[in-house]
């Protein structure tokens, strides 16, 4: 008998009706905000600029030109070691090619040792 309540029971635990809940909903993504850039043609430049201090010992520069299609140019910095590094390049539809020179020769000062302070 009691197991007969209890499939019973059971049985009317299952038979009753889910509740239904709403599918959600979600609105539509914006449109994109943005409009596609505009492509432009390379056009030629050219620029030059440098800096020469001799107080904070700073001494380098820049040139490059381009005629819209193959550029050229050249940098120069003066190293920690004295030496002054040059690099000429190109770059193409070829890729980029440089010419790197040193100009003097390095020096290394013989480091100075002082007492260490007595307190």
């Amino acid at each position: 008998m009691k197991f007969i309540v209890l499939a019973t029971l059971i049985a009317a635990a299952l038979a009753a009706e889910l509740p239904a809940y709403p599918q959600p909903s979600y609105p539509a993504p914006a449109a994109a905000g943005y409009a596609k850039a505009e492509e432009y043609p390379p056009m030629p430049y050219s620029f030059d600029w440098a800096v020469k201090d001799d107080e904070s010992k700073n001494d380098y520069g820049h040139k490059e030109t381009s005629d819209g299609k193959v550029v050229t140019g050249s940098y120069r910095v003066v190293l920690p070691d004295g030496r002054t590094q040059i690099v000429t390049y190109k770059a193409d539809e070829n890729g980029y090619v440089a010419d790197v020179k040193y100009e003097g020769e390095a020096q290394y000062p013989a480091p100075e040792y002082k007492p260490t302070s007595k307190y």
